[in-house]
């Protein structure tokens, strides 16, 4: 459970399960490793490499690498 600001003054939190903030995104790599499998059980799929959370009011997309606070990539929409 983790708590942030967004640039825009949004505070945003994946405390409540489900929530529109957590997003789960897999590359494709990592997706053919888990439906690789003969059957795929939902307990056994891993948790995606980075964490990305998505600013409802802005719609602001930031990456978190696992074991660092800072995000490592920001995205902003020009438009």
């Amino acid at each position: 459970m983790a708590r942030m600001v967004c640039r825009c003054g949004a505070t945003l939190s994946n405390s409540a399960c489900p929530n529109n903030v957590s997003l789960k995104v897999y590359t494709d790599e990592e997706w053919d490793k888990i439906i690789d499998c003969e059957t795929i059980s939902p307990l056994n799929i891993p948790f995606p490499k980075y964490d990305v959370w998505k600013c409802p009011d802005c719609q602001r997309i930031y990456v978190y690498e696992e074991a660092n606070n800072e995000p490592i990539m920001v995205y902003n929409l020009e438009k």
